[in-house]
């Protein structure tokens, strides 16, 4: 087979690229393209039942492509779609979510919903974290996953983090890996500077008119202002420090929290939250029930939830695994709410919630395919999907997260 080839793109895959078949019938994947384009590839990755190409020329483009914002599109790992309208992204991501529940969840005609779509398709994230590259400079991982990519431009932070990170200058000699930046309900901005060992450089931490904290293993030291930022989702504040897990795109997170209440039956019994962060479902969940239990294994979001949630008496929080406790919890929840990170909920936790028979299941999902990893074992455990209501959260990316409702 020659290594050029030309074809007609079919559909879109998770992780970012769109999929065709070679003349051999193989299926070949091909980023930064658009379904239904005709183009010229170059093979990379010659593989017996799939091929990798890259992109040479769009000999007829979709009426979807449209022009990159960023310069550094394709080159920096971050952004995947860039090149097409959004009203084409929600739909692929609809399409990907529904294909993802069929061939790995083997559900059959999955309940999957229109994707809500983002308040701001760009400048819509709260926090960002950049690698930093021998000479201190800012960057990302690049597309080839090579070394670090150093930046000049990203359109994804909130506007006052996009003035503030290229004015950072870092002292390459401090040997810090990573930055980060939070930024508040009052405009207010986190610093995060990460190494591997105790901090012991100097900062000029008068310049900025941000909190800075350093985070090593098993150690965090404030160097400026405060260990946490607040966070205001639907009228209500939360405290997140440093370190502590937020959702980045907060005009989203209100909705999807709405989501969450609405889905509620009106006489939920005691609700169990699994993966309760810092408290984001749980603070608009308890005035719902008589009884909340909550779970997380993060040590500094459990200090944030108790500060969140500390109006509650009927609110209990364990600090440790999911995996560890749940198996020994003795409780009888009506529902369960879930939030797992990426790697969705483990085999051991799965069948802890099959065992105590709620009658409903509320499973935040932020992988597609992990989602319908899951969904596989909790129809064998019994449980039936009610709805999957997709939200993006991250436009301009492959990336997806879903509410899924469950019954039993």
């Amino acid at each position: 087979m020659s290594n050029t080839v030309d074809l007609t793109l079919q559909n879109a895959a998770f992780g970012g690229d769109m999929v065709g078949r070679l003349p051999d019938g193989r299926a070949v994947f091909v980023p930064y393209a658009v379904p239904g384009e005709s183009v010229r590839i170059k093979i990379v990755l010659d593989k017996k039942k799939f091929a990798r190409g890259e992109l040479v020329e769009v000999l007829e483009p979709s009426p979807s492509r449209v022009e990159a914002r960023c310069p550094h599109f394709t080159t920096c790992g971050g952004c995947h779609y860039q090149h097409i309208s959004y009203d084409q992204q929600l739909h692929l991501k609809k399409v990907i979510l529904h294909d993802q529940l069929e061939r790995i969840g083997r559900l059959v005609s999955p309940p999957v919903a229109d994707v809500v779509p983002s308040p701001h398709q760009f400048n819509y994230r709260s926090q960002v974290r950049f690698h930093l590259n021998h000479r201190g400079k800012p960057g990302f991982i690049p597309s080839d996953r090579k070394g670090i990519l150093e930046i000049e431009q990203c359109h994804l932070p909130e506007i006052p983090l996009s003035e503030i990170w290229p004015s950072l200058e870092i002292d390459p000699e401090a040997g810090l890996s990573a930055l980060g930046l939070r930024l508040g309900a009052q405009d207010d901005i986190l610093v995060t500077l990460e190494s591997d060992h105790p901090f012991d450089a100097e900062f000029d931490m008068e310049a900025l008119p941000v909190s800075v904290v350093h985070i090593s293993p098993g150690h965090t030291e404030v160097l400026a202002g405060s260990n946490y930022t607040f966070m205001l989702v639907n009228g209500r504040q939360f405290r997140v420090s440093a370190g502590s897990f937020f959702q980045v795109n907060t005009s989203l997170a209100g909705q999807m929290v709405s989501a969450v209440e609405r889905a509620l039956p009106d006489q939920p019994g005691l609700i169990l939250e699994l993966y309760s962060g810092v408290g984001l479902f749980s603070a608009f969940l308890a005035p719902r029930t008589e009884k909340l239990v909550a779970i997380e294994g993060s040590e500094n979001a459990a200090d944030d939830f108790v500060h969140n949630l500390d109006e509650f008496d009927h609110v209990d929080l364990y600090q440790g695994s999911v995996e560890d406790i749940l198996p020994d919890l003795a409780i009888n929840p009506g529902v369960v709410v879930a939030d797992p990170p990426r790697t969705g909920l483990p085999k051991k936790v799965i069948n802890a919630l099959i065992a105590l028979e709620p009658d409903h299941l509320l499973y935040i999902s932020c992988d597609p395919a992990t989602l319908a990893r899951d969904s596989k074992l909790l129809v064998e455990g019994g449980f039936s999907p009610t709805r999957f209501v997709p939200f993006d959260f991250f436009p301009q990316t492959y990336h997806i997260e879903t509410l899924s409702i469950w019954s039993r």
